[in-house]
């Protein structure tokens, strides 16, 4: 049996491992068009920081590849899939016959039509090349302008702060974090990162990236102008279609796939950021890990089907935790219980709906998280004890 998997993050890699658990015999390939094994993305703030060297970024290192007995192509972007011959078409012109196939390419930053936005000095952060470009074009530079405030460029914006940057943010929503948070969190996370320096600009939209040779600033829809010496854009990530609309597939937000993670063509699988499950595109890491580990299991004749993951993102900025998990209602429709601690800056909230915790929010405090979203997931009745909840009492979930 041959196993080709195209992508080498978090959904390609737990898949290829998944894999040889159930097929020692079994020929695992996988094709990346990166330069690295597989490493973590989310460790790139602390590379952009100067906080971690490259190498601590990796997470396998090329012998992982070899006691595993998994082949890894690097620089080997795929061009074409041949879903009736069963092969790949590699750049080089190089063909590859596969018998199961795995598609986890993930998702690429998204960049606005924003006039300029081709600039020298202009770059979105998304993998390790990205992070090698900003690190040398800062040198010397005194101010960055992110725009965008969602997670990733409120954590790129911390990295460049801590290189003596000084930091600016333009988001086109009128608070921070609008899908993870709601006004009372947002608020405390805006002033909590203006006391570390971070400048705002906010419920505001870019209309150009001015300068000659490279950025000079942006100049806002009100007509105001931010001065820069660079610009990354972090305006969210889109799917990579490329190869899945080759094949015809049918697309909607991502790749369609089934509980089993496969798509509409026989023995062609897909995990990760790029695809479509129950209607839903997480691109979360822990979401692509368990569709890798489910897409491995099914590609290596087990029956395991996905059921989906609790939406759950983490954000830490110099020491301040905030976790938003499924449902915040951020316009207060729901019951909730909130408790607020303003002498240690702390907010916390938990949603319910049908005598279940369905979202949270924790600010300044991550105490009592896994017993929260455990609940979430296992869609536990907290009947008999919302009074204890109501006080944030949380042993009562243990």
């Amino acid at each position: 049996m041959i196993y080709i998997i195209i992508g080498n993050g978090v959904a390609g890699t737990t898949a290829a491992e998944t894999i040889r658990k159930r097929d020692s015999q079994g020929t695992i390939k996988i094709f990346s068009d990166e330069a690295h094994p597989f490493y973590s993305r989310i460790r790139l703030m602390e590379y952009l920081a100067g906080e971690v060297d490259l190498p601590k970024l990796k997470i396998h290192s090329s012998d992982w590849y070899d006691q595993h007995n998994i082949q890894l192509f690097l620089n080997s972007r795929i061009v074409d899939i041949d879903a009736v011959k069963k092969e790949i078409v590699i750049a080089s012109g190089e063909k590859q016959k596969y018998d199961k196939l795995l598609l986890a390419e993930g998702s690429y930053s998204f960049v606005p039509p924003i006039k300029g936005a081709e600039k020298k000095g202009v770059f979105t952060l998304r993998n390790i090349r990205d992070a090698e470009e900003i690190k040398r074009f800062i040198d010397g530079k005194t101010k960055a302008l992110l725009i965008g405030g969602g997670i990733l460029g409120l954590e790129v914006g911390n990295s460049l702060a801590k290189t003596g940057l000084k930091i600016s943010v333009a988001e086109f929503f009128p608070r921070l974090l609008p899908r993870q948070t709601d006004p009372v969190s947002s608020a405390l996370l805006q002033t909590r990162l203006e006391q570390m320096g971070l400048d705002f600009y906010l419920g505001v939209a870019s209309k150009e990236i001015i300068g000659e040779n490279q950025v000079k600033g942006l100049v806002l829809e009100d007509g105001r102008k931010i001065d820069t010496d660079l610009i990354i854009i972090s305006a969210g990530v889109r799917p990579n279609l490329g190869l899945a609309q080759k094949l015809n597939l049918k697309i909607g937000k991502g790749i369609p796939v089934s509980d089993y993670m496969e798509t509409e063509i026989s023995d062609i699988y897909a995990a990760g950021d790029s695809i479509e499950h129950r209607g839903m595109v997480y691109g979360i890491w822990p979401a692509s890990e368990k569709q890798g580990e489910m897409a491995g299991m099914n590609m290596a004749g087990n029956k395991a089907a996905y059921a989906g993951t609790t939406f759950s993102n983490l954000l830490k900025v110099a020491g301040i935790d905030l976790l938003a998990a499924g449902d915040i209602d951020p316009d207060g429709k729901l019951e909730s219980f909130v408790d607020q601690d303003r002498k240690n800056g702390t907010y916390r909230k938990l949603v319910i709906k049908e005598n279940m915790i369905v979202g949270c929010l924790l600010f300044g405090t991550l105490k009592g998280r896994k017993d929260i979203i455990k609940a979430m997931q296992e869609k536990k009745d907290i009947s008999a004890v919302k009074d204890r909840l109501a006080r944030f009492d949380l042993e009562a979930l243990a």
